[in-house]
């Protein structure tokens, strides 16, 4: 139903709003409530047992996390008497405020929920559940200020490696892409203490390039990376653009994606933190390996058992094509 849909994207937006306006943590908490609560009817709207698993599985810890959260600020106003967001002073609540926040975008080591519940998504949900729905805690993150460095530094490393490692065994296209969230989430906060602007760029650039990813798999309608090696017949002109896109995600110059990568490093740097910087920078490569993947299915082989003439040619998708375009020369072309 139209209207029922617009209803919940209007709470989407609402939410999110709520959330990036507040000072208040009982205001923010409830932004991040109301968000939650309106992306649930989308995520389980096809009524497949799948998505209503995945459903149920996102809605328990994003539960978990909002009453951490609202745990972990009344505590901070029963022992400050305050509850302004960017006031906050005591170690406890910080951390446990920072650890709900993680648990709600998918930070290793609270990251296994991600390529499950993705897993069970069609892509457009799965689109807004990995750009959408990271907007309202990371304002809260950027907005908190003497966090412990060290969670915070552990949270990105953690994330980066499980990321790399957790995405290497995946034929599922939405779980890949789930552990290439959480990667890129990892490079977000490693850098948010030193640099939240930089931290900001990165997110702008993950938006755009998971934007044209998951629209290039939607045209294609592929969820697997075996369906994505037929995919030359439907669409031959978009599948020599998709690896580019994918490598993009993974941080190739001179692609877009290398940017905040770049820039990140630079940083870190800057900051006498090589190691940390080498570690970031190798867990990149594991990332990038299960893009090249792709990327040799799409367009370095052919698939044997195809019949040119059964497979549609052309398929006209016109709401699609605009933001495609869009995205993807965003994507590559932005550096």
């Amino acid at each position: 139903n139209p209207y029922i849909l617009a209803t919940l994207l209007f709470g989407l937006g609402l939410g999110t709003t709520i959330t990036f306006a507040s000072s208040h943590w009982l205001l923010a908490w409830m932004g991040l409530e109301i968000n939650t609560l309106a992306i649930i009817p989308l995520m389980a709207q096809h009524h497949h047992p799948r998505a209503v698993e995945a459903t149920t599985k996102y809605f328990l810890t994003q539960a978990t996390a909002a009453a951490m959260l609202l745990f972990a600020s009344t505590t901070n106003a029963w022992l400050t008497g305050q509850w302004d967001i960017q006031q906050m002073s005591h170690p406890f609540p910080l951390t446990l405020i920072t650890l709900a926040l993680a648990l709600k975008i998918g930070l290793a080591p609270m990251h296994t929920w991600l390529p499950e519940v993705l897993q069970g998504l069609d892509l457009t949900t799965g689109l807004v559940l990995s750009t959408w729905q990271k907007l309202a805690p990371f304002a809260l993150l950027l907005q908190i200020q003497n966090v412990n460095p060290t969670i915070l530094v552990t949270l990105g490393l953690a994330s980066t490696l499980v990321g790399g490692w957790g995405g290497l065994n995946q034929t599922q296209l939405r779980k890949v892409l789930a552990y290439s969230s959480i990667a890129h989430l990892g490079w977000m906060i490693l850098i948010l203490q030193y640099s939240p602007s930089l931290t900001l760029l990165a997110l702008l650039t993950y938006f755009v390039m998971t934007f044209s990813t998951f629209l290039v798999f939607k045209l294609n309608k592929s969820t697997s990376i075996n369906a994505l090696a037929i995919s030359w017949t439907k669409a031959p002109i978009l599948t020599s653009l998709t690896p580019l896109v994918l490598l993009s995600l993974g941080g190739l110059p001179p692609l877009t994606g290398f940017m905040p990568k770049w820039l990140i490093l630079q940083e870190l740097a800057k900051q006498d933190l090589a190691p940390l910087a080498t570690l970031a920078a190798l867990s990149a490569l594991l990332s990038l390996y299960f893009y090249l993947r792709i990327s040799y299915a799409m367009t370095l082989t052919m698939s044997p058992n195809n019949l040119t003439g059964t497979t549609p040619w052309r398929f006209s998708s016109p709401q699609l094509t605009l933001p495609l375009a869009i995205a993807t020369t965003t994507t590559i072309s932005l550096l």
